[in-house]
C-alpha cells in the first residue's frame, strides 16, 4: 500500500439546486460531483500540491480505444517530454482495490502504455512499475523528475 498524504486544502465545490459540482483544475470546468469524481479531484490535489506534479502534464477522462470499444481513463500523467508516464484508476471510497480494478487499468494500459500504474479509492492506493511484462509493486508515488 502506498501512504497518501493529502494537502489540507479540498477541491472547490458548489451546489446548483439538487446538483452538486466540483471544479476540475485540469479540464478547467465544473463537473458533477460523484463519489468517484471526489476521489479523482482529491488525487489531482495530492499530485499537484503534495508531490508537485504540474497540472499541465495531467489529462482527465479522455477516450481511448480498446479494440472496438471506447473507454475513458481516469487520470493520465505525462512525463516532461510529453510521453504517457503514469495512469491512475480512481474508484469511490466504498470500492475495494481488488484484481478487477487492476485488470481494468491493465486493459487501459494496452491502449496507452505507461511506466507507472496506480489504483486508488481515496483512502488506499496501490501502485506498480511496469517493466516489460512484469509489475513491480511501488512503496510510494514516483517522482515526476524522471
Amino acid at each position: 500500500m502506498i501512504e497518501l498524504r493529502y494537502p489540507e486544502i479540498l477541491p472547490k465545490t458548489r451546489s446548483g439546486g439538487s446538483i452538486k459540482e466540483v471544479f476540475d483544475p485540469i479540464r478547467k470546468r465544473w463537473v458533477q460531483l460523484s463519489p468517484e469524481e471526489w476521489v479523482r479531484q482529491l488525487f489531482i490535489l495530492l499530485l499537484s500540491e503534495t508531490h508537485r506534479f504540474p497540472t499541465a502534464l495531467m489529462a482527465v477522462e479522455q477516450t481511448i480505444s480498446l479494440g472496438a470499444m471506447q473507454k475513458r481513463f481516469d487520470l493520465l500523467v505525462y512525463d516532461r517530454s510529453q510521453q504517457p508516464w503514469m495512469m491512475i484508476e480512481c474508484k469511490a471510497e466504498t470500492v475495494a482495490l481488488d484484481d478487477a480494478v487492476l485488470d481494468q487499468l491493465l486493459r487501459y494500459n494496452m491502449s496507452v502504455p505507461v511506466r507507472y500504474l496506480l489504483i486508488t479509492n481515496g483512502a488506499h492506493c496501490m501502485g506498480w512499475e511496469r517493466t516489460g511484462q512484469t509489475l513491480i509493486p511501488l512503496q510510494k508515488i514516483p517522482s515526476i523528475t524522471v
